[in-house]
């Protein structure tokens, strides 16, 4: 099992009334920047997802998730001997007040080559949900839809996405919960038709080092102008709610729950294709 720095060795946002840490106990840029840059290493490293000559293109959102990727990614290129691209790109969906300005403003000073792309298709998805529907699935599969085609287009051999270790945790308790799967999110994903491979490498970092780090960084954070996005009563508000309640009273719990990820015994579940003897009454 890897070795997972405990969430409380960082400062997190205070109890109940949200204090935040003092800025004495608060981690340094440095200090922080390395803890993030080795778990980024650890998951690139067991999953193998950076190889020679690739050309990756990070998805920046706007949002702190990304924003680190892309600046761990390109400190990691720095001082790996492992050659290889990035490119930024940021796509507009068209949702109203969507600030892409000030991305392409902190790209600039990033010194990576990046695109910024339009893409209207929220009319479009408005226009199909149906009465107390949320837009974030199809809008998902859309989006998903324009990468895969962008890094074709593009000539990049990897997609990366900034989805960190409590996407992970919440995934798994959302599908578990409402979908009647035991199912995460994969650290590398290639698509059906072979095209596109999508990497996560925040996938051992835990969201609240980010929020502490985009701060630290002043990234400047722009919201996805969809109106529904992160409202508290959407499924995954619901269950990063009770996550975080459990883990303030279990310090430790969603590292368990990370490594139970990597810990699977397939032997122990009722899925029947994973079990050849069940059909004949094997017990």
């Amino acid at each position: 099992m890897a070795d997972f720095v405990p969430v409380s060795t960082l400062s997190r946002a205070g109890a109940a009334g949200g204090e935040r840490s003092s800025t004495s106990s608060r981690p340094s840029e440095h200090k922080l920047r390395q803890t993030l840059g080795k778990k980024v290493g650890q998951a690139i490293g067991e999953f193998d997802m950076i190889e020679p000559g690739d050309r990756i293109m990070v998805c920046v959102s706007g949002g702190k998730d990304s924003y680190a990727l892309l600046d761990l990614l390109v400190s990691l290129r720095r001082k790996s001997p492992v050659r290889f691209e990035l490119l930024a790109v940021n796509v507009d969906q068209g949702w109203p007040g969507y600030d892409t300005q000030r991305i392409a403003d902190h790209l600039e000073q990033t010194g990576v080559d990046y695109r910024m792309v339009t893409e209207n298709f929220a009319p479009i998805v408005e226009a199909k949900l149906a009465p107390g529907q949320t837009p974030c699935s199809l809008c998902s599969r859309l989006r998903r839809g324009v990468l895969y085609n962008l890094a074709v287009h593009y000539g990049c051999t990897k997609i990366a996405l900034g989805h960190h270790m409590d996407d992970f945790i919440e995934t798994l308790v959302l599908n578990l919960f409402y979908a009647g799967q035991l199912a995460a999110m994969p650290a590398v994903l290639r698509s059906d038709d072979g095209r596109n491979t999508v990497i996560r490498p925040l996938a051992y970092v835990p969201e609240e080092f980010l929020v502490e780090y985009a701060e630290l960084r002043r990234f400047p954070v722009v919201a996805c102008g969809c109106p529904s996005c992160g409202l508290p009563g959407q499924k995954r508000q619901v269950v990063k709610g009770l996550l975080s309640t459990l883990e303030a009273s279990d310090p430790g719990l969603k590292n368990h729950m990370l490594a139970a990820l990597k810990n699977v015994k397939l032997s122990h579940l009722l899925d029947r294709d994973h079990h050849p003897g069940a059909a004949a009454g094997g017990g």
